[in-house]
């Protein structure tokens, strides 16, 4: 597969390596609510990087800012080289979005589905029929192409909805909770996916409430309240909070921000 290339300039880390994602005091205020407060991260080319928190964290919020859907009140954020606040149209062109919530067209058969989102994204003629041939073939499609998407199973549509994310290669991409309610194995086929995209060179960046697929991103932020609270890798963010597990931390934070009870509700969820 090709690897995602970024259209515009990205800037160094202290690393030497490219960061695809910068954010810089990010801030976002709806009314006398603060969202988002004050949060700078920089995400580098090429990492699954995972976005926790408890729920009303500030995790949508930051994706949405970050997709050039919403305007930051204060700071400043790039993605793929392009600054969300001054060139959000240029954003929407470079990332590509899953969510949990199903979006794709349930009247329309895969192919159909996989060929609309690919010319909404720009490919026309022979790039795009090579485009839908390499997709179908490397989400196991081949033989769905002319089954409507509205009777496929969860684990069949989380397929197809990768690959209409996907169709115009984007450099980043955001998944948001992309395997709620997706059976184990299915599950695990996905993430081998997404570490074959992230070895392409594609950056990721991923919320998700299972504690397995947050173990599987090579570095993870924790949000708290609006607040950026800790960041590193799967290893290192345990012993940050005094736990054991990032599963501990989750439910620890959980219990802070929303109660006990729906702490640990959202742990059970997540096993």
């Amino acid at each position: 597969m090709t690897a995602a290339v970024a259209t515009a300039a990205e800037p160094l880390g202290v690393s030497g390596h490219p960061i695809a994602v910068r954010m810089v005091a990010l801030r976002k205020v709806f009314g006398p609510i603060v969202a988002v407060d004050d949060v700078t991260l920089e995400i580098l080319r090429g990492e699954v990087f995972g976005l926790l928190g408890p729920n009303g964290s500030g995790k949508t919020t930051t994706i949405r800012m970050l997709c050039g859907l919403l305007t930051p009140t204060l700071g400043t954020a790039s993605v793929a080289g392009y600054d969300v606040g001054r060139d959000p149209e240029a954003v929407k062109r470079n990332i590509g979005y899953m969510s949990q919530k199903y979006g794709l067209y349930d009247d329309l058969t895969v192919m159909e589905n996989i060929r609309f989102y690919a010319t909404i994204y720009g490919l026309h003629g022979v790039a795009r029929a090579n485009r839908i041939a390499e997709l179908t073939s490397d989400m196991g499609l081949d033989e769905r192409m002319n089954q409507r998407a509205g009777t496929l199973s969860g684990g069949w549509k989380q397929r197809l909805a990768l690959a209409c994310a996907t169709a115009h290669r984007p450099p980043v991409l955001f998944l948001d909770e992309p395997t709620a309610g997706v059976d184990p194995a299915s599950r695990r086929r996905f993430w081998e996916r997404i570490h074959e995209l992230a070895r392409g060179g594609t950056t990721i960046l991923v919320t998700t409430h299972y504690m397995d697929e947050a173990s599987q991103c090579t570095r993870l932020a924790f949000l708290s309240r609006g607040h950026l609270i800790a960041v590193g890798t799967p290893a290192e963010i345990p012993p940050l909070f005094g736990q054991t597990t990032i599963e501990d931390v989750f439910v620890s934070l959980q219990d802070k921000d929303e109660g006990p009870l729906v702490g640990r509700a959202a742990a059970g969820a997540a096993r």
